[in-house]
C-alpha cells in the first residue's frame, strides 16, 4: 500500500504539531476507536457539525446522506472516517454541495477504501474541476460498480475525461451522467466511450443536448458494443435524423436490452427508420418512445414489425401519449396472439388517421391526357364542338360537347375550366384561350414535377449524409489495434485526466485515531492485506495489463519483466516502440559475394560520368 501524506488534508493553522507526543500517544495507546470517535473528532478538527444520522447508522452496509447539506468540509470530515471503514458498500451523497474540493477528499479516500461499490454523487454542482477529480476515481479505484453523477454541470470538455478514464476500467457497470450539458462534441466523446469500454451495462444519458451529430456518434459507438443492455437517451432532441442512425445501430448490435427514447421529436417518419433497424434485431425487450410526436401511422408501424418478424424479442413498448383507432387495436390483438408477451402501453382509443383531402386534378390535364390516348390533336377537339369553323363557340355548347364526351370530367371541374376560359364573362369560348390554358398547365405540370424531384433528392441527400457520417463515426469509434495500458498510469503523450499524487487522508486520519492502536498506520496496512491490492503498484512490480483487442504481438515482441520499460505496457514509451534499429542491431542477411555484387553498378556510373565529361571537352 503506498505512502499517505498529511499535508494537503491539514489546515495550514494546524500544520505544526508535536511529532514527538504523537509517537508517545502511539505506544500508550490499547483501546479501540470507533468510526464515530473517528468521525466525531474529524468533524471537530475540520470545524463542521456532526451529521446524526451518519453516527445512529455507521455499521449499516448503505448510507444515504442526500439532502444533509455536508459542503466541502463536511464531505472531508466524512472522509476521514470511511478511510478504514469496512461495512458501508453503498455511499450516497447526493444534493450536498460539495463542489469540486468535496470530490477531492472523496477521491483520496478511495484511494484506500475497497469496500464502497456504489457512489451516489448527483446535484453537487462538481464542474470541470470535479470531472477530474471524479475520473481520476475511475482510474485507481478498483471496488467501484456504480457511479452517479447526474446534474453536476458537466460539458463537452468534460467528456473527453470520461471517455478516457473507462477506456482502461472496465470494472464500472453502471454510470448516470444524465441532466449535465453535454452536446454534439460531448456526444462524439461518449459515443467513443460505449465503442471502447468493455464492462459497462448501464448507461443513462438522458436529458442533455446531444441533437443529431451526438446522437449519430452515440449511435455509432453503440453498434460496436458488446456489453451495454439497458441504454437511456430520453429528452435529447435526436429527430428523425438521430431515429435513423439508432436503426442503423440496432442492425448490428447484439446485447441492448432496453432503449429509453421519449421525448425525442421522433414522427412516423423517424419511427419507420427505426423500425428498418429493429426488423434484424433480436435482444432489444423494452422500446420506450412515449411523448414523441407519432399518430396511429407511428403505432402501427411497431406493431407491424413485431408481427412480421418472428425472431424479435420485444416485450414492451410504450407510446402511452398515441391515441389509436380501431385498426390498432385489431392488429394488436392479432399480434398478440402471434407474441403472448407483448404489451403495448398507448393513450386510449379515439385516434385517427390524418387524411390530406384529394387533390383535384386540372381539368385541362384531363382534357390532354384523353386526347392523347386517342392520338388527337386540341385542334381536332375544338373543331368538333365549332361547327360554323369561327374558332369561337359559346359557354354553353361548350359544356354541353363535354359533357356529352367521354372525357371523365365532372361537374365541378367542367365549371372550373370554363372560368379559366372565359375570365372576362363573354359567355364565349375561343380556341387561342384553349390553347393557351393548355400551355400553363404544362408549364405547372413540370414545374410541379420538378419541385417533386428536388424534394426527393434532399431528403435521399440528407438520408445519404447522415448514414456517411454515421459511418465515419463507426470508423472513427472503433478500435484498430491492441491498447496495452497500465491501470495504475496514464498513456503517455495521452491528453486525458491529470493525475493526482497520491495525498489520501490516512495521515489525518492516523493523528485522529491516535489513542487507538487499531487504526495505526502500520496495522492499517495488515487490516487491508486480505483486501484487492491498490493499482499503485511500486515501481519494481508488474503491472497489470489491459487489452481492448487481443495481443497480436508474439512473445519475441514483449520485453522482459526485469525491464522498466515492461512495467509500463508494451506501448508506455512510443520512441521505444517506433525507433529504428541501430545498423550494428540489424542482422546480416546479405553475403559479401552479394555486397559485393552492387560495387560494378557504381562503378559503371563513374565511368558513364567520364566520357561524357570528356566528350564535352
Amino acid at each position: 500500500m503506498s505512502t499517505l501524506s498529511f499535508e494537503s488534508l491539514c489546515l495550514k493553522e494546524e500544520e505544526d504539531f508535536d511529532t514527538d507526543l504523537e509517537s508517545d500517544e502511539i505506544e500508550e495507546s490499547h483501546l479501540e476507536v470507533s468510526v464515530p470517535d473517528v468521525y466525531l473528532q474529524a468533524c471537530k478538527l475540520v470545524g463542521v457539525v456532526p451529521v446524526s444520522y451518519f453516527l445512529r447508522n455507521y455499521d449499516s452496509t448503505a448510507m444515504d446522506l442526500t439532502h444533509h447539506g455536508l459542503g466541502p468540509l463536511g464531505c472531508k470530515a466524512l472522509a476521514i472516517a470511511l478511510v478504514s471503514d469496512m461495512n458501508i458498500n453503498s455511499l450516497e451523497l447526493g444534493d450536498n454541495h460539495i463542489q469540486a474540493e468535496g470530490a477531492k477528499y472523496l477521491a483520496e479516500m478511495l484511494r484506500a477504501n475497497f469496500t464502497i461499490k456504489r457512489l451516489d454523487l448527483s446535484n453537487n454542482y462538481l464542474r470541470s474541476a470535479g470531472a477530474e477529480h471524479v475520473t481520476n476515481v475511475l482510474l485507481n479505484n478498483i471496488s467501484l460498480k456504480s457511479v452517479k453523477l447526474s446534474g453536476n454541470g458537466f460539458t463537452d470538455d468534460d467528456a473527453k475525461y470520461f471517455a478516457d478514464a473507462l477506456l482502461t476500467n472496465s470494472r464500472i457497470k453502471e454510470l448516470d451522467l444524465s441532466h449535465n450539458e453535454f452536446c454534439g462534441k460531448g456526444g462524439e466523446q461518449l459515443g467513443q466511450l460505449l465503442a471502447n469500454n468493455e464492462g459497462l451495462e448501464v448507461l443513462n444519458l438522458s436529458w442533455n443536448h446531444f441533437r443529431m451529430k451526438g446522437a449519430v456518434a452515440l449511435c455509432a459507438g453503440l453498434k460496436v458494443n458488446m456489453t451495454l443492455t439497458h441504454l437511456d437517451l430520453s429528452w435529447n432532441g435526436f429527430g428523425n435524423e438521430g431515429a435513423l442512425a439508432m436503426g442503423e445501430a440496432l442492425k448490428f448490435n447484439n446485447t441492448l436490452v432496453h432503449l429509453n427514447l421519449n421525448n425525442n421529436r421522433v414522427t412516423n417518419e423517424g419511427v419507420g427508420m427505426l423500425c428498418r433497424g429493429l426488423e434484424f434485431n433480436d435482444t432489444l425487450q423494452v422500446l420506450l418512445l412515449a411523448y414523441n410526436t407519432l399518430t396511429v401511422e407511428g403505432a402501427l408501424s411497431l406493431v407491424n414489425v413485431v408481427k412480421n418478424t418472428p425472431r424479435t424479442a420485444l416485450e414492451e413498448i410504450n407510446i402511452c401519449n398515441v391515441r389509436v383507432n380501431e385498426t390498432f387495436v385489431h392488429l394488436l390483438e392479432v399480434t398478440c396472439q402471434e407474441h403472448p408477451g407483448l404489451d403495448v402501453q398507448f393513450g386510449g382509443v379515439g385516434g385517427f388517421i390524418a387524411k390530406k383531402p384529394p387533390k383535384r386534378i386540372d381539368p385541362m390535364k384531363v382534357i390532354q391526357d384523353y386526347l392523347d390516348q386517342r392520338k388527337l390533336r386540341l385542334w381536332d377537339f375544338f373543331r368538333n364542338i365549332d361547327k360554323d369553323g369561327t374558332m369561337r363557340v359559346p359557354v354553353a355548347d361548350f359544356r354541353k360537347a363535354v359533357q356529352q364526351s367521354s372525357i371523365p370530367l365532372d361537374r365541378y371541374q367542367i365549371e372550373e375550366l370554363i372560368q379559366r376560359l372565359d375570365r372576362d364573362r363573354t359567355g364565349i369560348v375561343d380556341y387561342r384561350g384553349l390553347a393557351d390554358t393548355r400551355k400553363q398547365m404544362m408549364r405547372d405540370h413540370r414545374r410541379q414535377l420538378r419541385k417533386v424531384e428536388s424534394r426527393q433528392k434532399k431528403e435521399k441527400q440528407k438520408s445519404d449524409r447522415i448514414l456517411k457520417t454515421f459511418q465515419s463515426a463507426v470508423e472513427a469509434a472503433t478500435p484498430h489495434g491492441s491498447i496495452v495500458i497500465s491501470p495504475g498510469g496514464a498513456r503517455e503523450g495521452s491528453s486525458g485526466p491529470r493525475h493526482f499524487s497520491a495525498t489520501p487522508l490516512s495521515s489525518w486520519h492516523h493523528m485522529v485515531v491516535s489513542n487507538g492502536s487499531r487504526y495505526s498506520v502500520s496495522n492499517l496496512s495488515n487490516e487491508l492485506g486480505r483486501l484487492p491490492a491498490s493499482p499503485l503498484r511500486p515501481a519494481g512490480s508488474s503491472a497489470l495489463r489491459s487489452y481492448s483487442q487481443p495481443n497480436l504481438l508474439g512473445d519475441s515482441a514483449r520485453s522482459s519483466p526485469g525491464d522498466p520499460a515492461s512495467a509500463q505496457g508494451a506501448h508506455s514509451d512510443p520512441e521505444m516502440a517506433y525507433s529504428k534499429p541501430s545498423p550494428s542491431a540489424l542482422p546480416l542477411t546479405r553475403s559479401r559475394s552479394a555486397l559485393g555484387a552492387e560495387q560494378p553498378a557504381v562503378k559503371a556510373k563513374r565511368v558513364r560520368k567520364k566520357k561524357s565529361t570528356k566528350r564535352r571537352d
